[in-house]
């Protein structure tokens, strides 16, 4: 009843669309509306993003990307913190006139971004990592019909291990419940979407492996310079940015730590640990 319990309340935290994430298996979820096709629209047909919880090793798997010679994976770009507020009261009306809502308004936005960092770097792919776009991947695949998603998991209870031991005055509880937040959206998004699924976990222990599956999704050749992103210039490892710990600036590929045994997977965290296979 417990465990029950904290999924509602993630739900009600994150909106009654996340009930897919813990739909059982064999029911199907509800059929929605096809999205409209607005990729003549966007200068980036077909970006690329990562969805994960924080603490995943999303910036590991960055690193590697943007070690690639057509793939361009810049620092955490945090769109949806970009916003459109008109300054008159006519200019919604005006801009309707046009067919363009804010939030279109907004992802034409988020796209010139996207288009400017791509023609920026010279490559041909490019790739968001931010964990935040896990809360909002119905809106991404809204703006970009043609997007492709990559789906990095790692253990539950290790992401709330981690978080712990990087933020200060960080909550237990209240971690555990934003660490539930991110996970229910990275499970609804695999879900609903077509996408390739990588476990930080092997990632650590068979990067060429790992990063061979991550090349043929996105049909561009393995490089072997992938696993010296040491010698590449990747930007900002700095706070926001994404992470910067010793591990990630060593420029070599850490194994993961030993994941938690399954009695310390705190209780609101059993059931997506269990759909992940990490406890049975």
């Amino acid at each position: 009843m417990q465990r029950g319990t904290e999924v509602k309340r993630a739900l009600r935290r994150r909106g009654a669309h996340l009930v897919e994430a813990f739909r059982p298996p064999g029911v199907k979820p509800p059929v929605r509306a096809p999205l409209p096709d607005l990729s003549a629209a966007r200068l980036v047909e077909s970006p690329v993003f990562v969805l994960s919880s924080q603490r995943s090793g999303s910036t590991l798997l960055r690193v590697l990307l943007n070690s690639h010679s057509q793939i361009r994976a810049p620092h955490e770009l945090h769109l949806r913190t970009l916003k459109v507020r008109p300054s008159k009261d006519y200019t919604d009306a005006i801009m309707e006139a046009l067919g363009l809502e804010i939030n279109e308004i907004e992802h034409l936005l988020w796209d010139r971004v996207l288009h400017h960092e791509l023609v920026r770097s010279g490559k041909r792919i490019i790739v968001d990592k931010t964990p935040a776009n896990a809360l909002i991947w119905h809106r991404i695949a809204s703006a970009w019909p043609r997007a492709r998603f990559v789906f990095l998991l790692r253990h539950p209870a290790a992401v709330v291990e981690s978080v712990m031991a990087r933020r200060d005055g960080a909550r237990y509880d209240e971690v555990v419940q934003e660490v539930l937040d991110y996970t229910s959206g990275v499970e609804e998004a695999r879900r609903a979407l077509d996408g390739l699924t990588i476990r930080y976990e092997d990632l650590t222990a068979e990067p060429e492996k790992e990063t061979r599956r991550l090349c043929e999704f996105l049909d561009v050749p393995w490089e072997p310079e992938m696993l010296d992103y040491g010698g590449k210039d990747h930007g900002p490892l700095k706070p926001v940015f994404g992470d910067w710990s010793t591990n990630i600036k060593s420029g070599r590929v850490q194994k993961a730590r030993p994941l938690p045994k399954d009695e310390d997977v705190p209780e609101p965290l059993r059931d997506i640990s269990k759909i992940w296979g990490y406890i049975s």
